[in-house]
Parts: structure tokens; C-alpha cells; sequence
């Protein structure tokens, strides 16, 4: 069972939403709106589910509106990690409606890409349910939404692998090209880096997970192995140290590569290619 999800802090949240409105608003600001608006004129809202899934990304949406003109009311209906059905009332909106009608695009944007994530992640997350592997997220994100983007991973039942290049080691197959093999990768890789560093291979064949094993290692990462490939590695592993498998692995997929008793699968497409969640904005009468 994943791990209560906790809402990331404003002040990481803060910047990405207003770079995204100052982008929208450029030079002059909404035109559009400012011309058809009356200023104080004021509306109820409602963002909506268009089709199922699980919503991720509330409180940036709240953030698009809220820049604007603290005096708009976002009041949540659903919370993040939450399950959809279409028609579902994601979130009330109430007061001005420049800010409103400005706001709308961003805070869609936002809450669309991320429940996408999250939607996607669940999927994959029930493709497993019954077995012991967590699905995990990649380095394979969106540049300045990273953050962001695995929090939604979160929201959908999934987990984090690496958020940057200094939380781990992980040997990559160029890696371990540059250093002329398994072993020489490794032993250049634990004479250059701290005692409660963890340290993580990819591997490609059962000759160089063997390899790995002997030189010592934390984790190995099983790398486009089919699943009876991936039962044999992990049977040599023992249980000795983490299983990772990796590789185009989709929901149609993943249970077979589960059963091979794998501790983590690692998909990168959720969130470099997680469709948008269909959400609109609704006005009530």
C-alpha cells in the first residue's frame, strides 16, 4: 500500500504557476477578457471530469486563480489521488470572473498533464496488484516540473526512483562502456563516492549481473530482459539486493513482468507520455 500522499509546499508550487501566467499574460495581459468583463462582474465555476481517472495537481490549479485575484474561492470537491468518474466535480470556483476567465487555461493545463500522470500510474499500479513489485517514475520528466510531475506519480499509487543525478549512483550502459566493464564501473564508482551512497547497475545479460553481484552492488537495474529472462536474474539474485526491471513496459505488460518477483518497475513514459486528462471548466448559471 503506498505511503499517505502529502501535498508539496507552496513555496516550491509558487514560481512554476506564475512563470505559467506570466507566459499566458505577455505583454498586455488578457485582452479578451478585460474587454468583455466587466470589472467586478462576478460568476461560479466548476472544473469537471470529462473522463475517468485520478486528479492530480489541485493546488496548483487553486495557485492560477489565486494569483490573480486572491479574492476568487477555490473550494476542493475531490482531493489529489482521488478516483474520477466523468461528470465528478472536481472543484468549485466563485468571485471575479477577469480572474476567473484568465486563470482558467493554466490551471488546466497544470491539472490536466498532472491527473494524467496520476491516471496513468494507477493503471499500471492495478496491472500489479497482485504482486509484490512498486511501479516507480524515471528521470524522464518535463524540464522545470520534475518535482511536480513525480508528486503526481505519487497521487497515483506509484513511487519515486531518483530525483537528480546526486541522489544515487546508477551505472547506465554508457557508463559502463566508458569504464571498460561491470566490474571496473563499480569499483571506480564506490572509491569515488561517500559510505551511505547506495549504488545501482544496469545490466543487460546474466553475465554481467553476475559480475555486478561478485563486485558488490545495492541494486541492479534488469534492463529490456523478456520475463523469463527476468525470472532467471532474479533467481540469481537471491533476494540479496534490489530488483529493478526496465524497458518499454506498458499495462498490458506489466503483470507478466511482475511475476517474474521483481522488487520495482521503472517506467519512463509516465511522465514524459502520459495523455492529458480530459477537465473542463464549467460555468454555473
Amino acid at each position: 500500500m503506498a505511503p499517505p500522499l502529502s501535498p508539496l509546499p507552496r513555496i516550491m508550487l509558487e514560481p512554476l504557476v506564475r512563470s505559467a501566467l506570466l507566459e499566458d499574460l505577455g505583454r498586455a495581459g488578457d485582452i479578451t477578457t478585460d474587454a468583455i468583463a466587466p470589472v467586478g462582474f462576478k460568476v461560479k465555476t466548476a472544473l469537471v471530469a470529462r473522463q475517468k481517472g485520478v486528479v492530480a495537481g489541485l493546488d496548483l490549479a487553486r495557485l492560477a486563480f489565486e494569483l490573480l485575484d486572491p479574492q476568487i474561492a477555490f473550494r476542493c470537491e475531490k482531493q489529489d489521488g482521488g478516483e474520477l468518474a466523468p461528470g465528478d466535480v472536481i472543484a468549485t470556483i466563485s468571485g471575479p470572473a477577469r480572474g476567473i476567465l484568465t486563470g482558467e487555461r493554466t490551471a488546466l493545463n497544470f491539472l490536466g498533464h498532472l491527473s494524467g500522470i496520476a491516471s496513468a500510474t494507477a493503471s499500471i499500479v492495478d496491472a500489479v496488484r497482485d504482486y509484490h513489485a512498486a511501479i516507480v517514475c524515471t528521470r524522464k520528466t518535463t524540464p522545470g516540473l520534475r518535482a511536480v510531475e513525480k508528486y503526481a506519480v505519487r497521487a497515483g499509487g506509484g513511487a519515486n526512483h531518483r530525483f537528480g543525478l546526486d541522489d544515487a549512483v546508477l551505472i547506465k550502459d554508457n557508463h559502463v562502456a566508458v569504464a571498460g566493464g561491470v566490474g571496473e564501473a563499480l569499483r571506480r564508482a564506490r572509491a569515488g563516492v561517500g559510505h551511505l551512497v547506495k549504488i545501482e547497475v544496469e545490466v543487460d545479460t546474466l553475465e554481467q549481473l553476475a559480475e555486478a553481484l561478485e563486485f558488490g552492488v545495492d541494486a541492479v537495474l534488469l534492463d529490456n530482459m523478456d520475463p523469463a529472462m527476468l525470472a532467471k536474474a532474479v533467481a540469481l539474485v537471491g533476494g540479496r539486493v534490489v530488483t529493478e526491471a526496465s524497458g518499454r513496459i506498458t499495462s498490458e505488460t506489466a503483470a507478466a513482468v511482475a511475476a517474474s518477483d521483481v522488487d520495482l518497475i521503472s517506467i519512463g513514459w509516465l511522465t514524459h507520455s502520459a495523455a492529458v486528462l480530459d477537465i473542463g471548466l464549467d460555468f454555473k448559471a
